[in-house]
């Protein structure tokens, strides 16, 4: 596959009509390759009666079955459409929606995240002289951390691979070697802070510019930076970088310098919004984003539904894209709780906790109560013990966000650590959903 290294693909500045015909073309190169490699597809169109030939545009997908997690952890292997030594990396999902699913990358797989993250820091003000400091894992059959690599090595900027954790060598990292940039899980960054104020270090004046941050959201529905963004900006001002991505889709969608949503890359994802019957959500409405990648050659996803909850935007943005934006995520479809006649998402419950300086770490789980509702308990470990009644104080920051105050349980800190960071869990456990005997998890 050959792509066009311009810093914004000629694709990603054209009119709508134009981007969705390339897309048409796109996608019906990607259903003949599925067709003839695919044995999960070629089950699935069989089973269903689908004649490829008459998926000509993007609307006629509707005629076509969702896949899903459960689908990818059942048929695995059926989703592999290279013979083994074609596979030239092996990457798994972090685990936290359940069961890890296992990805085979060929080379130009690889070649394809490593374009995509290029364009990606490129969209997020990249140079090719700037030094990311990897605050992520590499290892461990993770892809973004393997992603980053590829992309900044890409790009021609230079890349220190320090991993998660560890606030002094992040900072003696950054004091040896002087990098611009971070990719940092945001809530990771007031810890840093934090050790560096400890610590009599001058972080406001280091060589950290900028932050690229994943896996959380920094911003409101509206754009503006959400309670940990702000607070971030408030102790440190660099410049901040959302993204959104996802093993499956194996494409980010990433922020311009002007922060009003991740930009689609078209010539890598097809993307759909549907609502609880599986149907388009019209234009401006929150609905489930639905997937096609395109370009993949080890494991190429139809309609994988991700059950995480966003809007599109469509205006052109003022540095020059004119592709769909992707709002901040709503949160997750099975995640919804309803509580006190309140819709919530957990992301909405995790803005108030990491903005109370006293709180070290918490977990929210939710249950049913003895009358089938949900019920939400947020454990909480203390940073220090204020001298005020922490349950009311916390109860009083909920209502004033949510509308709404979950029961509170104060834990040690160390019962909290062991439940957010388990063995078998890349990723921080911040959320158990304990609804009906189910056992999800969320970061």
């Amino acid at each position: 596959m050959i792509f066009d290294m311009n810093p914004i693909p000629d694709i990603e500045t054209q009119p709508q009509p134009v981007i969705k015909q390339f897309q048409e073309k796109k996608l019906a190169v990607a259903l003949e390759y599925l067709s003839n490699h695919s044995t999960f597809y070629k089950n699935l169109f069989r089973k269903n009666h689908i004649d490829i030939k008459k998926i000509r545009k993007i609307e006629d997908l509707k005629d076509v079955p969702f896949t899903d997690k459960t689908d990818l952890q059942q048929y695995n292997r059926d989703f592999v459409c290279v013979t083994q030594d074609k596979i030239i990396d092996y990457i798994t999902t972090s685990g936290t929606q359940g069961d890890p699913v296992t990805f085979a990358m060929t080379d130009a797989d690889l070649e394809r995240l490593a374009y995509n993250e290029k364009i990606s820091f490129l969209c997020a003000g990249a140079n090719p002289g700037d030094v990311y400091q990897l605050m992520t894992t590499i290892d461990k059959r993770f892809m973004a951390g393997l992603a980053y690599f590829l992309g900044i090595r890409k790009l021609g900027a230079g890349i220190v691979r320090v991993g998660n954790g560890i606030p002094e060598l992040q900072w003696d990292t950054i004091n040896r070697i002087h990098p611009n940039a971070i990719i940092v899980v945001p809530s990771f960054i007031p810890k840093i802070i934090k050790y560096a104020e400890n610590s009599g270090i001058d972080y406001r004046n280091s060589s950290i510019k900028k932050a690229v941050c994943i896996g959380e959201n920094l911003r409101q529905q509206d754009f503006s930076l959400n309670l940990l963004g702000q607070s971030i900006r408030n102790k440190w001002d660099i410049e901040l970088y959302s993204t959104y991505a996802s093993t499956e889709m194996a494409t980010s969608f990433t922020e311009c310098r002007f922060g009003c949503g991740g930009h689609h890359h078209p010539e890598l994802i097809l993307c759909e919004l549907v609502g609880e019957e599986g149907m388009p959500v019209s234009e401006g409405e929150v609905g489930e984003l639905v997937i096609t990648t395109l370009g993949v050659e080890g494991m190429p996803l139809l309609r994988f539904k991700t059950g995480d909850l966003a809007c599109f935007h469509y205006e052109p943005c003022r540095c020059g894209r004119t592709t769909m934006r992707i709002s901040p995520i709503v949160g997750r479809r099975n995640h919804m709780v309803k509580y006190k006649g309140t819709t919530l998402y957990p992301p909405a419950v995790f803005d108030v906790l990491d903005n109370i300086s006293y709180i070290e770490n918490y977990i929210m789980t939710v249950c049913n109560n003895e009358f089938g509702n949900d019920h939400i308990v947020i454990k909480v470990g203390l940073r220090k013990q204020p001298s005020f009644d922490i349950t009311k104080d916390l109860k009083d920051h909920f209502r004033a966000r949510i509308r709404v105050a979950p029961e509170i349980e104060v834990c040690p800190v160390e019962d909290i650590r062991k439940i957010n960071f388990p063995d078998i869990n890349r990723k921080p456990v911040k959320f158990i959903d304990n609804r009906n005997n189910t056992n999800n998890h969320a970061k």
